[in-house]
């Protein structure tokens, strides 16, 4: 009876809280905004898929689709989202149903929060991960790449992390600045000098461009991969290089026609990276997507309604 009570007295507590979410998400989907970015990245993913079919490898592929969500332009989409439910009149429109208690402030800001992440990494997710089959599955005229499942994973993982990063700042730069457009407008004039500068120091716990282009190796590790294991997988590679020009060369010999070669994919190809490390990046952004929750929870706990 006692176990009973208490799961009434959490479902009861809960509820502000789930309506909440639930209108909020039934909202966002239908938003233009919302439907404008899934159709947006579905058609910008198309291209970069069609365009780089029989040039890149499927790491610098792969690599490639989630450049936009991690760098540009998508991060002007998520942090929109963020900002909005905190800052202008969106906030002033519930001072009565918090002033009056039927919902708490942090139930408020949990429950919308939360709506924009799932929004977030649903729109992310539901584009991404057809891509990453298709581009891992099909059989394309380009030398195999050794992405393996847990390398996937956790990349999908890391990104949807550093989207869910992006979300909570836009909470707090918006709570704080109250002004979504003043919000946005400092976030994007803040965001992008800093991660570039990180990104020159090849800090990919920090910046999303250096990120990105760690992305590669990370799909290409296995799920408890030593350095020597590490090591051979490079040597592999190397091997495949060799193998590929030393077919060309005999192809012109006999005048048979060369397969396509694959571009290396400068950008996403480094050996600047090979210590990724899943740990220090999941702190890196898991760390900061905390503390700024909570400190726009004190924010807005804290202010004038």
């Amino acid at each position: 009876m006692d176990s009973v009570d208490k799961n009434s007295k959490l479902g009861t507590r809960m509820m502000p809280y789930l309506a909440i979410l639930r209108h909020d998400l039934g909202t966002l989907w239908a938003s233009r905004l919302v439907r404008l970015w899934l159709v947006a990245t579905a058609l910008l993913t198309f291209f970069l898929v069609a365009g780089n079919w029989t040039q890149f490898r499927a790491a610098p592929l792969i690599a490639s689709v989630l450049f936009p969500y991690l760098v540009f332009p998508w991060f002007f989409v998520v942090v929109v989202l963020g900002v909005t439910p905190v800052s202008g009149s969106t906030a002033e429109a519930l001072a009565d149903g918090i002033l009056s208690r039927p919902v708490s402030r942090c139930e408020y800001l949990l429950a919308t929060w939360s709506a924009r992440v799932a929004v977030v990494l649903g729109v992310y997710l539901l584009v991404v991960v057809p891509a990453i089959l298709v581009v891992t599955l099909a059989n394309r005229p380009v030398s195999e790449d050794s992405v393996t499942v847990y390398g996937v994973i956790s990349v999908l993982f890391v990104v949807g992390l550093v989207l869910t990063f992006l979300v909570s700042l836009g909470y707090l730069v918006g709570t704080l600045l109250r002004k979504p457009l003043l919000a946005v407008v400092v976030l994007i004039f803040a965001w992008y000098p800093i991660g570039l500068l990180l990104s020159i120091f090849s800090l990919e716990e920090f910046s999303p461009v250096s990120l990105s282009r760690a992305v590669s190796t990370q799909l290409r590790r296995s799920w408890r991969q030593s350095a020597e294991e590490a090591e051979a997988s490079a040597n592999i590679q190397d091997m495949q290089q060799f193998s590929e020009q030393l077919g060309s060369f005999f192809s012109r010999l006999s005048g048979a026609p060369a397969r396509p070669k694959a571009s290396k994919g400068d950008f996403f190809e480094t050996k600047e990276f090979e210590d990724f490390s899943l740990l220090r990046v999941t702190l890196g952004y898991g760390l900061p997507t905390i503390a700024a929750v909570i400190l726009a929870m004190l924010s807005f706990y804290w202010r004038d309604l």
